[in-house]
C-alpha cells in the first residue's frame, strides 16, 4: 500500500470536489481528490446547467476559466406559459441580475482543467473505495490496481446522492428530511434550432413541460410523466405530439422540431442531511441535500457550500480558529432550505399531481397568475430562481 499524506482528502471528483480543491490551493492549502468515474465518463456525461451569476462570477473570479462568458448564454429572464399564453417574468429588470445557461459537463471540464493546469492532485477511475472519519483516512485501488492509503486532517464527502462518507455519521447523530415526488421527467436533446431565446415553463391540461436550450444546434426539453415510463416505448412522433400538445395555445407557439439523440426518464425528489459536519467530515453538494431539477439549484447549491467550505477549512487549518468548522453547517443550510422551498414551490405549482381536481388546477392558475401580475410576485420568484435572496 502506497501512502499519501495531505491536508484535505476529497471523496469526488464532481463541480463540488474541484472546486473545493481548487479554492484551498489558492489558499496554500494540500488536497487530494478521487472519483470511481473515469474523467472521460463524466465529460460524456451530458447534464444541462443554469448556473446563477454567483456561481458564473465564482468560476471567473477564482481563476478557474472565463468560458462561461465567452461560450455561456446570458438569460434575463424566464417564461411562465399557462392558459395558452407566455408571461415574462424579467430577473434583470427586478433584481438586477441574470443566470447563464452552462451545461455542468462544461463546469466540470473547466474545473478539472484548472486542477491538471495547476498540479492539483485528483485521482479518476479508483474503486474499492472506503473512508474512516476518526483517523481520518481514506482507502482505494487506483486506475494502476495499486491499493492506496490518504492520510488527511480533514475528510469531505463531495460523492453524490449515494454517498459513502455520509454513511459515516452514527444514525443516532444524524437527521435525514426527504420526499419523493409522484412523477418524473421525460428528457429529451434533439438536433434543433432554439424554439425560444430563454427557457420556457410551461403548465398545461397534460402536465408540465420544459423547454430549455443546449447550444444553437441542440436543444433539451422534458415532460412530466409517469416515473415507471420506459423511455425506449416513445416514438419520437409520439413525443413531439406530445411536446406540442403541452405548449400549445391561442398565440401559436410552437416547438421547433428535429432528430432526438437522447431519451431518458428522470426521477427527482428533495432530500437534505443534518449536520453537515460531524467531526473530521464535511459534506457538500448532493451527498448533504438534492433538490428537484425545477428550480435549478443543485450545481449552484453544490458551488456556495464549497465556497463557504474553503473559508472556514483555511480558518481551522491555518489560522488555528478551532471554532471555524462549526459555522460551516449552519451558514449553508440557510441557503439550502431557501433553495429546497423556492425548488418545491416551482414543481408544485407547475406540475399535475396525481388525483389532481379541478379545484386544483385553478388554483394552480389562481397561483401562476398571481405570480405574474404582482412585481413582488415576480420579483419572489425572481430572487429565487437567481439565488439573490436578501440577506
Amino acid at each position: 500500500m502506497t501512502t499519501t499524506r495531505t491536508q484535505v482528502g476529497i471523496v469526488g471528483a464532481g463541480p463540488a470536489g474541484l472546486m473545493l480543491s481548487h479554492l484551498l490551493a489558492q489558499n496554500g492549502i494540500d488536497s487530494v481528490v478521487i472519483d470511481n468515474r473515469r474523467r472521460v465518463e463524466i465529460e460524456n456525461t451530458v447534464r444541462a446547467g443554469i448556473l446563477e451569476a454567483d456561481s458564473a462570477r465564482l468560476l471567473v473570479d477564482s481563476g478557474v476559466s472565463d468560458r462561461v462568458m465567452r461560450e455561456g448564454h446570458a438569460h434575463e429572464g424566464i417564461d411562465l406559459r399557462f392558459t395558452g399564453e407566455s408571461h415574462r417574468v424579467d430577473f434583470k429588470a427586478l433584481v438586477g441580475e441574470s443566470v447563464w445557461l452552462y451545461p455542468q459537463t462544461d463546469v466540470f471540464i473547466d474545473l478539472a482543467n484548472a486542477r491538471e493546469r495547476d498540479g492539483g492532485d485528483v485521482r479518476f477511475g479508483v474503486r474499492d473505495t472506503a473512508v474512516d472519519i476518526a483517523k481520518p483516512a481514506i482507502w482505494f485501488t487506483d486506475s494502476d490496481g495499486v491499493r492506496q492509503e490518504v492520510r488527511c486532517d480533514l475528510l469531505v464527502g463531495a460523492d453524490g446522492s449515494r454517498s459513502i462518507c455520509r454513511a459515516q455519521v452514527p444514525h443516532a447523530e444524524r437527521t435525514h428530511y426527504f420526499r419523493e415526488y409522484p412523477f418524473a421527467w421525460f428528457g429529451i436533446i434533439t438536433e434543433a434550432p432554439k424554439s425560444a431565446p430563454e427557457l420556457v415553463y410551461a403548465h398545461s391540461p397534460r402536465g408540465f413541460a420544459l423547454i430549455s436550450q443546449r447550444t444553437e444546434t441542440h436543444q433539451r426539453m422534458y415532460f412530466q410523466c409517469d416515473p415507471e415510463t420506459d423511455a425506449r416505448t416513445w416514438s419520437d412522433d409520439r413525443i413531439w405530439e406530445e411536446l406540442q400538445a403541452r405548449v400549445a395555445g391561442p398565440d401559436g407557439f410552437t416547438l421547433a422540431q428535429g432528430p432526438i439523440t437522447e431519451k431518458t426518464v428522470l426521477r427527482f425528489r428533495s432530500f437534505v442531511a443534518e449536520p453537515m459536519r460531524h467531526g473530521t467530515l464535511l459534506l457538500a453538494g448532493d451527498a448533504a441535500h438534492t433538490v428537484p431539477p425545477t428550480g435549478a439549484k443543485g450545481l449552484n447549491l453544490a458551488l456556495a457550500d464549497v465556497k463557504v467550505l474553503a473559508e472556514v477549512i483555511e480558518r481551522a487549518l491555518l489560522k488555528a480558529d478551532d471554532d471555524a468548522l462549526d459555522e460551516y453547517g449552519p451558514r449553508a443550510l440557510g441557503r439550502v432550505w431557501k433553495a429546497q422551498h423556492f425548488s418545491y414551490w416551482m414543481t408544485s405549482m407547475l406540475h399535475t399531481l396525481p388525483g389532481a381536481t379541478e379545484f386544483d388546477v385553478r388554483r394552480q392558475l389562481g397561483e401562476l397568475q398571481s405570480v405574474v401580475d404582482s412585481e413582488s410576485g415576480r420579483r419572489l420568484l425572481a430572487e429565487g430562481y437567481t439565488g439573490c435572496w436578501p440577506a
